[in-house]
């Protein structure tokens, strides 16, 4: 059986992750909350391990896209992104610094549930005894 996983969620908007922690809350994994970017870097070493990131791209003081940059070699996790503001641009960005999924707001509960229950199945996978 595999060990609870954490999930963290990082947007500065509340309404938003008491959302996300609410659909999620039934899949039996740990739910971690930041409400900005550094704040999350900060639970990803003080909390490791974290088994996904869902990151809102536009936060103040540290968006997305620098959370993405300062986590490489230094964290592998599968991380799902998601804007109000997406611009095809920003979605290119995201996917090549290997998002495993990028999602327009409003998220439809359905589909980020099924990204959430997609990514945390590649993590497994991926991370099997062999």
């Amino acid at each position: 059986m595999l060990a609870p996983r954490r999930i963290l969620i990082a947007d500065d908007d509340l309404e938003v992750r008491r959302g996300v922690v609410d659909l999620l809350s039934s899949l039996g994994s740990e739910i971690l909350q930041a409400e900005s970017g550094l704040e999350a870097l900060s639970l990803l070493r003080e909390r490791a391990p974290i088994h996904l990131l869902l990151l809102d791209m536009h936060m103040p003081g540290c968006g997305g896209l620098e959370v993405i940059d300062r986590l490489r070699g230094q964290f592998e996790l599968p991380f799902i992104c998601y804007s109000g503001n997406a611009t095809r641009e920003l979605e290119s960005q995201v996917r090549a610094a290997g998002a495993f999924a990028f999602l327009h707001k409003p998220v439809q509960p359905d589909r980020l549930r099924a990204e959430v229950v997609r990514a945390l199945g590649r993590w497994d996978s991926a991370n099997k005894p062999s």
